[in-house]
């Protein structure tokens, strides 16, 4: 018996999460956005694990996705966004797999990814909305009729039909559900008990994590029952949700987590540079990731002194005065 009876069964490595839960064609929802709370340390061993032709679905992302879609892991996507801020308008490696057609990708808005997420969460086949109607969104189409026919691949975009509660010309927009096989995640706390908590925004990830048949959190700490039940309403998912909970601090680097650590500059800086040259973006996955052994390892890369820079200031949230240039 360890430490957590309650979530033993549950608590993995991060080589034990990918290998038992993450396989060659997964569907996989990320969660997070653009650089705040990226599952970054799975995202890593994904990369390490060689694991290939992931369908990638999200509202919105940033640097675990340019890591897979740069890495060769993901062949599908649908997405809204993907961006990195002020270091990356448009995710580099994400911008040149489009634009090499190396990648299937479909787009929806923010608002479509989050419907059809919630759709999943709800076990119903699609929803209605009045969003994206007199847009380009409706009007292209990334996928193939072929991709559609594939299981986990909605049959068509969209429909649009008429509101069947007004008699008059009131068109609707459906929009597919999504039932992904894995909603991956990073938050700041897994109570003993297995209860999650995400302090800050939450994006998408709970519709997500709702949706998916398996749900993986990272976390930067595990923390007493007794904790996790002072103020209830903070929590984010029951445990019943999880189906694997890894301890990783700083699992989320070189993305921010609220009132752990913000976001690294330096590092992002160093990404920008090297992601738009294929030979230096081969170098860096070399040196960051294939090149070390284990979470710990990447940290001791990272070092000390980085890592202190970017420490949060617990009650605001984020490093006062770091240099964000």
């Amino acid at each position: 018996m360890g430490m957590y009876p309650e979530i033993d069964d549950k608590l993995l490595s991060l080589e034990e999460a990918v290998g038992r839960f993450i396989k060659n064609g997964s569907q996989i929802a990320i969660g997070g956005f653009t650089v705040t709370r990226n599952p970054m340390a799975l995202a890593y061993e994904i990369v390490r694990q060689g694991i290939k032709d992931i369908h990638l679905v999200c509202h919105s992302h940033g640097q675990a996705l340019d890591i897979l879609i740069g890495a060769g892991c993901v062949s599908r996507l649908e997405i809204a966004y993907g961006g990195n801020g002020r270091y990356a308008p448009t995710c580099i490696r994400f911008k040149k797999a489009i634009q090499r057609g190396e990648i299937q990708f479909e787009d929806y808005s923010n608002y479509q990814m989050s419907l059809r997420f919630f759709a999943g969460s709800l076990g119903i086949p699609f929803i209605p909305t009045k969003s994206g109607l007199g847009s380009d969104l409706i009007d292209i189409e990334g996928f193939l009729p072929e991709i559609r026919k594939e299981e986990k691949v909605a049959s068509k975009k969209y429909v649009v039909t008429q509101n069947p509660f007004n008699g008059e010309d009131d068109k609707v927009l459906l929009l597919p559900a999504l039932n992904p096989d894995v909603a991956i995640m990073h938050a700041q706390y897994v109570g003993e008990d297995g209860t999650v908590r995400i302090k800050g925004l939450t994006f998408a990830d709970m519709e997500q994590a709702k949706s998916a048949d398996v749900v993986i959190v990272t976390c930067e700490e595990i923390v007493p029952r007794s904790f996790i039940r002072l103020d209830p309403d903070q929590n984010s998912l029951p445990p019943f949700f999880v189906d694997a909970i890894v301890k990783v601090p700083y699992g989320a680097h070189p993305t921010a987590v609220y009132t752990y650590y913000d976001y690294d500059p330096k590092h992002l800086n160093l990404y920008k540079k090297v992601a738009e040259d294929d030979k230096a973006f081969k170098v860096y996955l070399d040196e960051w990731v294939y090149g070390v052994r284990s979470h710990q390892e990447y940290l001791e890369k990272v070092g000390n002194t980085a890592l202190f820079q970017i420490k949060a200031n617990p009650i605001l949230g984020y490093a006062v005065g770091l240099d964000r240039k």
